[in-house]
């Protein structure tokens, strides 16, 4: 069985995958309206590919079947591995690796869905730091391919072999993290690369929608440095780039004023709020 703690956005995406995967999945969130609302999204998300014939009507019940929702923590007490994927900041997944750590088995590996925070510092709030490993999905969790497994100080090698063994069961191509290090690998690439398209705004270099015009046509990718932050949120984006410049003192990691006078302003992106696009 697998468990998967906070029923957000890569939550629900992560539960969804492993069901459909074939694993048994408890999803945890706070609150039994929570976790209520995740299998709804995870529900209309299985309907909306037995629509587009993805997956055949009794693969989209099956994988529905296979998850089951809880605001109890100690119902996931006898997963074997649980991924945590909570808001991201640190104290509230210390506290979270605290209450895990007391009520899993022994054995139970505790990974971390997050993009950044050092995997070590969780291990710290653990009896078992050596089980505590970085397993790091992309959005959307059900569509990326690529998984992050993130080794901490402590982390050991049995334990870093079960997420890539994981990571593959669920048909992802894992690569290794092998030094517990602030972004990992692709958020200490794109995080710089955020920075500087917003710089080029403030330069008047060129507008918004031609610089990720030039990004999606010149580098091949398949989104824009602005689009994509619309996408994650702006506020997760600021939140990331002041992590990574407490942990680096690099002024490559400084964020830019206007990132920040938008999410002051509460605009955040996520295509329900007016994030770059209406700057």
């Amino acid at each position: 069985m697998l468990g998967v703690v906070g029923g957000g956005t890569m939550g629900s995406g992560i539960a969804q995958l492993a069901a459909s995967k074939g694993l048994d999945v408890v999803l945890w969130d706070i609150t039994e309206e929570l976790a209520t609302n995740a299998l709804q999204r995870i529900r209309a998300s299985v309907n909306r590919s037995v629509e587009k014939g993805r997956l055949t009507v009794e693969e989209g019940k099956e994988t529905l079947d296979r998850i089951h929702v809880t605001s109890t923590l100690e119902s996931i007490s006898g997963a074997d591995m649980v991924i945590e994927a909570i808001i991201e900041d640190p104290s509230a997944k210390q506290d979270m690796f605290s209450k895990l750590d007391q009520v899993l088995h022994p054995n139970a590996i505790i990974a971390s869905n997050t993009s950044g925070i050092s995997i070590t510092l969780l291990g710290r709030a653990t009896s078992r730091p050596d089980k505590v490993v970085g397993i790091h999905f992309f959005n959307p969790a059900p569509v990326m391919r690529l998984v992050e497994v993130v080794r901490g100080y402590h982390s050991s090698d049995e334990s870093v072999c079960r997420a890539v063994d994981l990571a593959e069961q669920l048909g992802k191509t894992p690569v290794v993290v092998k030094k517990d290090t602030p972004g990992f690998i692709v958020n200490r690439i794109m995080t710089v690369q955020f920075i500087e398209a917003i710089r080029l705004v403030e330069e008047g270099v060129a507008s918004i929608e031609d610089i990720d015009k030039a990004v999606t046509l010149g580098l091949n990718y398949p989104m824009g440095p602005f689009a994509l932050q619309d996408m994650g949120g702006l506020d997760v984006g600021l939140s990331v780039m002041d992590y990574f410049y407490e942990e680096f003192k690099d002024d490559r990691y400084a964020a830019p004023q206007s990132l920040r006078r938008l999410v002051r302003a509460g605009r955040l992106g996520r295509k329900t709020g007016a994030g770059w696009y209406e700057y």
